[in-house]
């Protein structure tokens, strides 16, 4: 007798979608079988032809903000968001908490926040600044799943970034006890050379944060990587011109991957309209074309995967300036809706659920060392009923977001997530508040 046994049409399994039964007991997938297996169970339960099963989404890099500016957005609001967007598992970064996870003790107050609100499982990214160097072993035998670093100012005092030296240092360090780097390119320098009065002009946002801001950090990443031997990820990849580069450093069997992000991959510079600040983050939108060389990266394999980098604000911070470029945070809230808007411009594009699901599941998972991310047998149940065909307009005011602001806000996407289930149990199902309801059961995550 199993606990559940969900049946669809469509199950994302190893060798890709098939008809198929997944039968669950205490949380883990004990059988996948053919779909009309007569299988007893206290639940069974059949998807609607339209609604494949997927595993859930693993989002490696999302801000929470709490404890410090829970106002910004915080565990419950965050961990709801992702169950309604089919997230199962998120990695939280290190900013913009206060204070941010750059110590052992305030690991301790993430984890506490965190522990009695989360309704989906959440890791934890360490930081790496100036003043933690030296003592990164710490956070990595505390379990943090890597270190991140800024080579450029973060935006808040409390995460000050790394010189040149100093990233050479930390890359020496992390290396050392066979941690993980990742970080946030963009070159210093180049910024400030670029600098301007900001406005509400869109384009001369963009030129103040230049492609080669991303080339020239990238590539003194790219050159810590070859001298200290450390393992390291570049962040939000938005400028395909560092493309070539990524490739050759790839080609020279540099430990190196690389993200982007569902704005990069669904927005362009051309039809963002002057003032229009929700859509502002950094390194920022870039131009239609840019965005058609960033998909082929992905399907090319230099872009290893797409995570959502959720970095929210609030209203006032993001929109109350006026359409200020230079005011707005930089940052776009959009955990709830990374898998609808990425498969609605992948469907664009001719590509098929099943990479995009690989590009958000399984490779997101590979990357952070987790057991998640897959449907086989001795997997959490951690899945998603996903209807790929239904489309549906953004409404700000129905994200469960903590701040009713999203660069998507309007837009037409395609794919509804109807259930998502963690370890077997529901903690989504559309039009049904007694779900949202249900206590959180999120676990808490530890590197291996």
């Amino acid at each position: 007798m199993y606990d559940l046994v969900i049946r669809s049409v469509r199950v994302l399994t190893e060798q890709g979608f098939a008809p198929a039964a997944v039968a669950i007991t205490d949380g883990t997938i004990q059988a996948i079988t053919a779909m009309a297996a007569p299988l007893e169970a206290r639940q069974d339960i059949t998807l609607p032809a339209g609604q494949v099963l997927s595993p859930g989404i693993v989002d490696t890099h999302v801000h929470v903000n709490e404890p410090g500016r829970t106002d910004w957005e915080g565990f419950a609001s965050a961990t709801r968001a992702a169950a309604a967007g089919g997230v199962t598992t998120f990695i939280d970064m290190p900013l913009n908490s206060i204070p941010p996870t750059t110590t052992v003790a305030a690991l301790e107050l993430k984890r506490a926040a965190a522990a009695p609100q989360a309704s989906v499982n959440v890791g934890f990214w360490g930081g790496a600044v100036p003043g933690n160097l030296g003592s990164l072993d710490e956070l990595h035998d505390a379990g943090v799943f890597g270190f991140k670093a800024f080579l450029s100012p973060s935006g808040v005092d409390e995460f000050p970034h790394l010189s040149p030296a100093q990233l050479q240092a930390a890359g020496a360090e992390i290396a050392g006890f066979g941690g993980l780097l990742v970080v946030h390119a963009e070159d210093p320098a180049v910024l400030d050379l670029h600098e301007n009065a900001g406005g509400t002009g869109y384009a001369d946002f963009v030129a103040s944060r230049p492609d080669a801001a991303e080339d020239a950090a990238i590539a003194r990443v790219i050159d810590v990587v070859r001298s200290t031997g450390v393992r390291a990820h570049i962040l939000h990849l938005s400028s395909a011109q560092v493309l070539p580069r990524l490739a050759a450093a790839r080609a020279e069997g540099l430990p190196i991957t690389v993200e982007t992000c569902p704005h990069y991959l669904s927005f362009a510079a051309e039809t963002i309209a002057d003032g229009a600040t929700a859509f502002k983050c950094c390194p920022p939108i870039r131009s239609d074309h840019n965005r058609a060389l960033l998909w082929q990266g992905l399907e090319d394999g230099v872009i290893d995967f797409i995570a959502s980098d959720h970095s929210p604000a609030t209203r006032e911070l993001k929109l109350g300036h006026g359409g200020d470029f230079g005011l707005a945070w930089g940052g776009i809230s959009g955990l709830q809706l990374s898998l609808p808007a990425v498969w609605t411009a992948a469907k664009a594009r001719g590509l098929g659920l099943d990479r995009v699901l690989g590009w958000m599941t399984r490779a997101t998972a590979g990357f952070a060392g987790l057991d998640a991310g897959t449907i086989i047998v001795g997997a959490a149940a951690d899945l998603v009923a996903f209807a790929p065909d239904e489309d549906f307009t953004v409404n700000v005011d129905t994200l469960r977001h903590k701040n009713r602001v999203s660069a998507f806000d309007g837009a037409t996407l395609f794919g509804r997530v109807h259930t998502t289930w963690l370890a077997g149990a529901v903690i989504y199902a559309a039009g049904d508040d007694a779900a949202s309801a249900r206590p959180p059961a999120g676990r808490l995550l530890s590197a291996r």
